[in-house]
């Protein structure tokens, strides 16, 4: 299992634009993600999931992927975030 933990410094957070993006990057991967902020757990594939997490400005963020393209798929997701949701 990849784990990578990041800030949110996009500052309107985890809105639909930036949940809809994460999550068609996500699904590029065969690897199961998850995202997580101030302790709740979500599918990282899922639209509804990160969306009911309502991840704010400066809040840290913990990706996990656990599956064969784990790796590719955290260092990914991670440079989305970082980049605020600028898909590459």
């Amino acid at each position: 299992m990849a784990v990578e933990t990041v800030i949110l410094k996009n500052e309107d957070g985890l809105h639909a634009r930036a949940a809809a993006l994460f999550v068609r990057s996500a699904n590029q991967y065969k690897s199961e993600i998850t995202l997580e902020a101030h302790g709740d757990k979500v599918n990282g594939k899922s639209i509804i999931g990160l969306m009911s997490l309502g991840a704010k400005y400066n809040e840290e963020l913990k990706i996990s992927a656990e599956g064969p393209d784990e790796d590719e798929a955290i260092d990914n997701l991670v440079k989305l975030i970082e980049n605020n949701f600028i898909d590459l």
